[in-house]
């Protein structure tokens, strides 16, 4: 028998519940139950049932005070993928061009790895202006209506939304395309009067230069990424 990738609509409801909560755990890095069930729309007592045999399989650790982390099954799994080389050098090549775009525009600058499901903040350089957009490394941003999402369905134009995330935050957002089975985007953030029309403008100028040196140090085709 022939096998095909699953959808998300044949995926067991419990399963869908247990790496819900096991993704909002990881992102977070430590969570109580409240709040992962919270997160992820479920009862308090069918979370920590779930939250539960994470623990027991060890993918999960619970703390004296009921926080979760990650436990060491998936400490040892995380340390055994080949491809955790390959997201280093992404953050390290990405860094000094997202602190180059932040001094640039003034803004909160952001790299972001997406699955085809939801993206992840992975490195980061924040504005030095007292007002500004605020987001740690682990963050999740859905993908529907955010402008990270919108740059990874239509690789080479800067997609900008505003409020699509946060209230009066506005941000800007574009592909660097496919980079050890990930999807990667570029985002400058910041709050909705700072950036009018003129000074985003000037932003996705400077948007797409990073982007640019980006790519060339990752040595992706930038021609394949804008098709």
């Amino acid at each position: 028998m022939a096998l095909t990738n699953a959808t998300e609509g044949e995926i067991p409801r419990s399963t869908q519940r247990l790496l819900d909560l096991l993704e909002i755990v990881l992102a977070d890095g430590s969570c109580n139950l409240t709040t992962a069930a919270n997160r992820a729309e479920l009862t308090p007592t069918t979370a920590l049932r779930h939250l539960r045999a994470l623990e027991a399989r060890g993918y999960l650790d619970r703390d004296d005070h009921g926080d979760f982390s990650a436990g060491p099954t998936m400490v040892r799994l995380s340390a055994s993928l080949r491809n955790v080389g390959a997201i280093e050098q992404l953050i390290s090549s990405a860094q000094p061009l997202l602190d180059a775009l932040a001094e640039q525009t003034g803004e909160s600058t952001y790299l972001a790895v997406s699955d085809g499901r939801k993206a992840t903040y992975v490195a980061t350089a924040e504005s030095q202006r007292s007002i500004r957009h605020v987001g740690g490394v682990g963050q999740i941003v859905d993908l529907g209506e955010s402008a990270v999402g919108e740059a990874l369905r239509a690789p080479g134009v800067v997609a900008q939304r505003t409020g699509a995330v946060e209230p009066d935050i506005t941000a800007l957002s574009l592909a660097v395309g496919e980079y050890s089975k990930v999807q990667v985007a570029v985002s400058v953030v910041g709050p909705e009067h700072r950036l009018g029309a003129t000074q985003a403008t000037m932003a996705s100028a400077a948007l797409a230069d990073a982007v640019d040196g980006l790519q060339r140090a990752l040595g992706l085709d930038q021609e394949a990424v804008a098709s």
